[in-house]
C-alpha cells in the first residue's frame, strides 16, 4: 500500500505478508514489543529495508496513544512519542499499527515530512493537530493520508469515547453512528479528516482499507488480540 506522496517524498505501508515471523504474527511482524521473536522481527525489518531501498533504519517510536512529536533529525534512539517529523533527507520515519491509523504528512514542497499515530486516543488528544504544528510550516500547504484502521463497521467503543470527542467539538458527531447495544460504532477516518481540515489541512487522501476486515493483508488486534505490527513509512529522497 502506497500514497502518491509529493515530488521527492516516498510513502509505503507495508503488510503482513514476506516475513519469517509465525503463529499470530504470521509474517512480516514488524514490532518488537508485541511477544514476537527478536531475531524474526529483526529479520523482517532487514527485509523491508531491503526491498524498499530504505536509506537507513527507521527512526522507531515507542507509541503510548499521546500527542508527543519527537523531531528524527536530533537522533533519539526509540523515543515515547505518537509523532514524529524530518527534514534532513533520508530520515525514515515510521508508525507501527493493527488497527489504529497511521496518518503520513509532507509539506507540498516535500522539504518536511511528518508521521502520526492516530488511534482514538491519539487523535482526541491532538496528535495531528501537534504534528503539524511540529512541520512548522502552513497547514494549507501540508499534504496528508490517512493509511489502512479499522473501519467503522468492527470499531465499537463506548459513551466516554464519544463524550471525549464531542467536549472539542460538536461536529464529532459524525464520527459516531449508534448501535443496538447502545454503544457507538466509531469511524476514525472520518475524525481524522475534521480535525485535519479544522486546523486548514486541505489535501487528504484515504487508503479506505478496514484492518480488521482485510486478514490477507493487515494486522487486527481488535481481530486477533495477539498479532503483529505493521509500519508506515515517510522519507525525503
Amino acid at each position: 500500500m502506497s500514497w502518491q506522496a509529493p515530488p521527492g517524498v516516498r510513502a509505503e505501508c507495508t503488510v503482513r505478508t514476506g516475513g519469517v515471523s509465525v503463529g499470530p504474527y504470521s509474517s512480516l511482524n514488524l514490532g518488537t514489543h508485541v511477544g514476537d521473536e527478536l531475531g524474526a522481527v529483526t529479520e523482517n525489518r532487514r527485509r523491508v529495508r531491503d526491498a524498499l531501498k530504505l536509506p537507513e533504519e527507521p527512526h522507531w517510536l515507542s507509541q503510548v496513544h499521546g500527542a508527543i512529536v519527537s523531531d528524527a533529525d536530533k537522533g533519539a534512539k526509540t523515543p515515547k512519542a505518537d509523532g514524529a517529523i524530518a527534514r534532513q533527507r533520508g530520515r525514515v520515519l515510521a508508525i507501527q499499527v493493527a488497527d489504529c491509523m497511521p496518518v503520513l504528512l509532507s509539506s507540498e514542497d516535500g522539504a518536511v515530512v511528518a508521521a502520526a499515530h492516530a488511534g482514538w486516543r491519539g487523535l482526541s488528544g491532538g496528535v495531528l493537530e501537534a504534528t503539524v504544528k511540529a512541520m512548522q510550516v502552513s497547514a494549507k500547504n501540508v499534504c496528508a493520508w490517512l493509511g489502512p484502521a479499522i473501519g467503522p463497521k468492527h470499531f465499537e467503543v463506548g459513551e466516554e469515547v464519544r463524550a471525549a470527542f464531542m467536549a472539542q467539538d460538536a461536529r464529532s458527531a459524525g464520527g459516531f453512528t449508534e448501535n443496538e447495544r447502545g454503544r457507538w460504532q466509531c469511524d476514525l477516518v472520518w475524525l481524522a479528516r475534521l480535525r485535519l481540515e479544522r486546523i486548514g489541512v486541505e489535501r487528504i487522501d484515504a487508503a479506505n482499507v478496514c484492518t480488521f476486515e482485510d486478514s490477507q493483508r493487515c494486522f487486527s488486534f481488535r481481530r486477533d488480540g495477539v498479532t503483529g505490527r505493521m509500519a508506515a513509512l515517510i522519507w525525503r529522497c
